[in-house]
């Protein structure tokens, strides 16, 4: 069951879940406000927090509705693709094999069956952007978790709509953007630091600033550089 805090003109809704702490999300296209909160948590008592956080808000909805987004991929030859930040223009071929994607200096080449849909294009390129990020993410959890001090039980690969990641402190498990592989390297090397710091410190506040000032002292100029380019186009419902 989920319950709505009316704020004025401010709506948020709230959802009940077996954790420990309040996790308060804006969610992207318009700054929806969405509420994670104990089961056992009074609603007098969430409304007090999210007052307390109308500041913070209110900037992450400015951000949501002033950030560039990509115009809808097509998957046609000569259309713009990214891998680590690089433009690559799209190349298709078809052949009655397996699905393939390389690269050339200049070109994302993507092999499917003949008759196959953009649809399909997309699916097929969707896993290998999937499959570059899980074959670099185990380099900076052997660079990183020995730093912090900890231990992410499992590491998921997925698309996201409304996050670059997540980290469950609970179970340890952390979940990564596959849409980080089109992004420069930096980016996904911050978002796994943040995330495995949400297992020393749950929530953002000093503490968490502070750890992560400590280990990465230009995560602020990174947080800013991802958040500031394109995202992914969606077809936004919930």
């Amino acid at each position: 069951m989920r319950d709505v805090l009316d704020l004025g003109e401010l709506h948020a809704e709230v959802t009940r879940k077996a954790i420990k702490h309040v996790h308060l999300s804006v969610l992207p296209p318009a700054g929806k406000v969405r509420v994670a909160a104990p089961q056992s948590m009074e609603l007098d008592t969430l409304r007090l927090f999210v007052i307390s956080k109308l500041a913070w808000i209110r900037s992450q909805q400015r951000k949501l509705q002033n950030q560039e987004r990509e115009t809808p991929r097509e998957f046609l030859n000569k259309e713009s693709h990214y891998l680590w930040g690089k433009r690559y223009l799209l190349e298709i071929s078809f052949a009655d094999a397996a699905p393939a994607v390389s690269l050339t200096p200049r070109k994302l080449q993507l092999q499917v069956r003949p008759g196959s849909a953009p649809a399909r294009c997309e699916e097929v390129l969707d896993a290998w952007y999937r499959q570059q990020v899980r074959d670099v993410v185990p380099a900076l959890l052997a660079k990183w978790e020995p730093l912090l001090g900890v231990k992410a039980a499992r590491v998921f690969v997925q698309r996201m709509k409304t996050k670059w990641g997540s980290c469950t402190p609970e179970s340890g498990y952390i979940r990564l953007n596959t849409d980080l592989a089109k992004k420069p390297p930096e980016c996904l090397e911050y978002i796994v630091v943040h995330e495995l710091v949400h297992l020393l410190e749950p929530t953002h506040n000093e503490r968490f600033a502070s750890i992560m000032a400590m280990y990465l002292p230009q995560w602020q100029h990174l947080r800013r550089q991802l958040n500031s380019l394109p995202v992914r186009h969606e077809d936004w419902s919930y």
